[in-house]
């Protein structure tokens, strides 16, 4: 088992990096997480819900994604609630002490999880969540210690030392663990070190000698790594790192590509949401060396230096739609994007999921699924009216797994949808074509997947990954450099998990003690 001194220390990476070593070394191996608390979900081939790491973790094993690889997932809906999901189906929104209540009956069904993916596969690599020195959360714990327990699995204690204070988070987790605990701590990997690491070997000693505890190893900064980030700070971290120098610079890109220069590039931003969920889905335009991807918070941050038009506006999902886009206009980014998208010159507009349904007219929530908004009792709120469509919340929750048709180039997309909402055209029978609503994506049963309106510049799906196929995700590039007159680029950068998973454990193979890693597995 995989936990941290702190969130975002690193433990979904290493739990990855684990799961292609030992799957390289010949064993069967999965990943799994008692409970995951992120907006950044994945659906299974059977149409469950799990946690967008587990789905990272299960492609280093190349396997599919199976809700028994994260049981509990919780989606925040506010400050203090989120939905519960078991086995990869929503079971109710709970406010924390509800929550702590359940959670008996959650640990239950991560306990049955656990013990016929351990039965099916010769190794499970676990991963914690958050620290497991949160006192005022133990006694009710399911995900860190006591899974371990329950696992009978010893502990690697990570930590990102490239954030300063990673030998008192060590021993000061130490000190905060029970005697049993302890006995499960097998010892600490520290994580994201750049520079020499000679210089720790003083720090090294003393902690062990304070905790009793060895150090499996020292795992480097991986600059561009490649793979989906696990929480949305991360994202934008690195979404404004990009930006600031000015490329994305991610992969390798073919000699043809790798002269598109910082005035070449096309600038697409994208709308920050307090509860932005499945982010990823903008990774792939990251990799495309002549995009620049940047983070838009402020109203001034939509135009760039100089005050430019951006060449795109993205609008990503969210878990709450109509507490997001109450934000939006309460921050006066709605406003500026209207003022942007009116110019005849003005950027394309997109919007995935819920951010798609923002750009219609209107959007009823009336049992309140998908969550509640201050001076909206009734469940409703008019959108932002870009597209002639509508959206109505119902309890039941969409979960799948498809493909479709980009209707204006005739390309194949393929991903996943997971809303509550059902988007239709304002202009009458469902589907029915306007002006400012025009089927633009075709699901394989002839429904309609997303709208577009008739200059194809605004336009919003449903569709998760919809810019993971490259020769869309170069097509909508290609679009924007049209814009600018800019000749277009012929092949998509490359883009995949594969290489990357194989990169990362080339690295922490080589940085961990995986002779010591075996010894403890009894291998």
């Amino acid at each position: 088992m995989v936990q941290g001194t702190t969130s975002n220390a690193g433990k979904s990476v290493l739990v990855a990096a684990l799961c292609r070593i030992l799957l390289q070394d010949g064993l069967r191996v999965a990943p799994f997480k008692a409970q995951n608390m992120s907006l950044n979900s994945f659906v299974t081939p059977d149409g469950r819900e799990i946690g967008r790491a587990q789905a990272t973790q299960a492609a280093a094993c190349r396997l599919e994604p199976d809700a028994r690889m994260n049981p509990v997932l919780l989606k925040p809906t506010g400050d203090a609630g989120s939905q519960v999901i078991i086995l990869g189906k929503p079971v109710a929104d709970m406010r924390v002490a509800e929550y702590v209540r359940y959670k008996p009956t959650a640990f239950e069904a991560v306990k049955r999880a656990y013990d016929e993916l351990a039965a099916e596969f010769d190794v499970v690599v676990i991963e914690g969540a958050g620290s497991p020195a949160e006192i005022n959360l133990k006694a009710h714990d399911i995900v860190n210690m006591a899974m371990a327990r329950h696992a009978k699995a010893p502990v690697l204690l990570a930590v990102d030392i490239d954030r300063g204070g990673a030998f008192a988070q060590l021993v000061g987790t130490w000190e905060l663990l029970e005697g049993w605990e302890r006995e499960l701590l097998a010892g600490f990997v520290l994580n994201r070190f750049r520079g020499d690491a000679s210089l720790l070997d003083s720090a090294l000693v003393e902690t062990t000698r304070r905790t009793g505890r060895p150090f499996f190893g020292v795992v480097p900064f991986i600059p561009d790594l490649g793979l989906p980030e696990e929480d949305s700070v991360s994202f934008k971290e690195a979404a404004d790192r990009r930006a600031g120098a000015g490329r994305t610079d991610v992969g390798q890109p073919d000699a043809g590509r790798a002269n598109a220069d910082r005035d070449a590039a096309v600038d697409v931003v994208l709308v920050d949401l307090p509860r932005i969920s499945n982010f990823t889905d903008f990774d792939a335009l990251r990799a495309e060396p002549d995009v620049r991807l940047r983070v838009a918070r402020r109203p001034g941050d939509l135009r760039g230096p100089g005050g430019a038009l951006p060449d795109a506006v993205l609008l990503p999902g969210s878990k709450n739609t109509l507490a997001d886009l109450a934000t939006l206009r309460e921050s006066g980014l709605a406003a500026a994007l209207l003022e942007l998208a009116a110019l005849p010159d003005g950027p394309v507009v997109a919007g995935i999921c819920g951010g798609f349904q923002m750009l219609g007219e209107r959007i009823e929530d009336l049992e309140g699924v998908d969550g509640c908004v201050e001076g909206h009792k009734n469940g409703a709120a008019p959108g932002l009216g870009l597209l002639a469509v509508a959206t109505v919340m119902g309890a039941d929750k969409v979960l799948t797994r498809t493909t479709a048709r980009h209707l204006e180039t005739g390309l194949e997309v393929a991903g996943y949808e997971i809303h509550h909402g059902v988007t239709r055209s304002c202009g009458g029978a469902a589907g029915a074509a306007t002006d400012r609503a025009r089927p633009a994506f075709a699901a394989p049963d002839g429904g309609t997947l997303g709208y577009a309106d008739a200059t194809g510049r605004i336009w919003g799906c449903y569709l998760h990954g919809v810019f993971d196929a490259g020769p869309f995700r170069r097509w909508f590039v290609n679009s924007l450099r049209a814009r600018r007159s800019l000749a277009p680029i012929a092949e998509p950068a490359p883009f995949g998990m594969e290489a990357a998973l194989d990169r990362l454990a080339d690295v922490v193979r080589a940085a961990l003690d995986m002779r010591a890693v075996y010894a403890l597995l009894g291998l």
